[in-house]
């Protein structure tokens, strides 16, 4: 395993077990972000079809991840663990 694999798995770590009632509350914007960063580092491009627009949460997260259609494995993986460093360099 590499290194940027190593900090990426830390910083999912990090996000999976971060307290909900920490000073951090993300956007909801945020969160599609981060989402679409992480299935792209694990999942590469996104694939099928868009969710119908009666299907809101879906759709908005197949659209977050389609914007990071072409990022490679490890640009996605260095801009996640970038954003959780930066949340935890401001928020602890």
């Amino acid at each position: 395993m590499s290194d940027l694999e190593q900090q990426f798995n830390a910083a999912v770590d990090k996000v999976r077990n971060a307290p909900t009632d920490g000073d951090f509350k993300p956007s909801n914007n945020y969160k599609l972000t981060m989402y679409a960063l992480y299935r792209q580092a694990t999942d590469g491009d996104v694939s099928g079809k868009r969710p119908g627009m009666l299907n809101v949460i879906e759709r908005a997260k197949y659209d977050a991840w389609a914007k990071r259609k072409g990022m490679t494995r490890d640009q996605a993986m260095r801009s996640y663990v970038d954003e959780v460093d930066m949340v935890e360099a401001q928020y602890g």
